[in-house]
């Protein structure tokens, strides 16, 4: 095996702020791992619309600077700690958390958030896993509950999360409705398990999903925007519905007395809160996913590292979402 490098290049950055503050480095050491770690070369890396709260400073999570961003990322195993037992160089692998940032050639690793990632997935797709399938398994099984034979309704079903939760509610016997804002995005969330599609940029599309359920509302809401769709949310939901509030950009105002009549819930969901217990319950799903063949992750747009910047203002601004962004290496 050639001689790992002793710099390589990353994005880094030294100020919160835009997007121009991830600057591109090609002087950083590569990171050594501990006795339980693992030195990944990294040949994808997912790009979340966490990471663009944290570069601008505004989440509840700060971390010291200089900084790289980036969780879940899938290459090969470069070099492992002395204590690591089930891992070894060479193995394919991806990840659900880093110890020193995705967007970077190499990235250290907790031995137990690296898993090997199956022959039949490629290196993008093993970037599209970590984050958008945990958060999706988390928001659907350990804050709502949802069982089989419920209808669930997934907000910005087109986009990585989305995505996750529409093959994962399906193949676990949901009634799945998805919401998306163009006709490609549409067409995907169709592919990927949802029943019905709804444009949520039609003109009365929230009284078009209460006439698929027959008046009767959704049991369960993946809300991925609930600063805008919240307070409608709460008028969708059948008696003891709950929204699970996977992503919000702002603040909005609702009248709790929508919660009162049906008894609803709005529960947060924060992926770092999950027990032990609960990311081996998450990975032992996505494991029976893959063997089983629905847990097939959809890329969207590709940018190399040098375009990092570029990636985080089109995931905000871009007008629908198709897939998980990744960057490549």
């Amino acid at each position: 095996m050639a001689t790992t490098p002793k710099l390589m290049r990353a994005i880094r950055m030294s100020e919160f702020g835009g997007p121009s503050v991830l600057k591109l480095c090609s002087n950083i050491p590569v990171p050594n791992p501990g006795q339980k770690q693992v030195l990944i070369h990294v040949h994808a890396c997912g790009v979340n619309p966490v990471e663009t709260y944290i570069r601008s400073g505004t989440y509840a999570r700060k971390p010291s600077l200089p900084y790289t961003p980036g969780t879940d990322v899938s290459g090969v195993v470069e070099a492992v700690g002395d204590r690591v037992q089930l891992l070894q160089a060479g193995d394919r692998v991806f990840t659900t958390a880093t110890e020193t940032g995705g967007y970077a050639e190499y990235t250290v690793v907790s031995e137990d958030c690296v898993h090997r990632l199956p022959d039949p997935l490629d290196y993008k797709q093993g970037a599209a896993i970590g984050i958008p399938y945990c958060t999706a398994y988390r928001a659907l099984f350990h804050k709502a509950h949802a069982k089989a034979g419920e209808t669930v309704l997934i907000h910005g079903a087109s986009g990585g999360v989305g995505v996750a939760a529409c093959q994962m509610a399906r193949a676990l016997g949901l009634r799945v409705l998805g919401t998306a804002g163009t006709a490609e995005g549409l067409e995907l969330v169709l592919r990927n398990g949802a029943h019905q599609a709804f444009n949520h940029k039609e003109e009365g599309y929230t009284s078009k999903i209460m006439d698929a359920t027959k008046g009767q509302g959704v049991n369960v809401i993946v809300e991925m925007l609930s600063n805008v769709n919240l307070s409608n949310d709460l008028q969708m939901l059948a008696y003891g519905g709950r929204v699970t509030v996977v992503g919000s950009r702002g603040p909005i105002e609702i009248n709790p007395r929508d919660t009162m009549a049906k008894e609803s819930s709005i529960i947060g969901v924060a992926l770092p809160c999950a027990t032990v217990e609960e990311k081996a319950e998450c990975a032992a799903a996505l494991f029976a996913g893959m063997d089983a063949g629905w847990l097939k992750p959809a890329v969207g747009k590709q940018y190399t590292l040098d375009m990092a910047s570029q990636a985080h203002i089109d995931i905000i601004d871009c007008p629908g979402a198709s897939g998980k962004m990744v960057l490549t290496m």
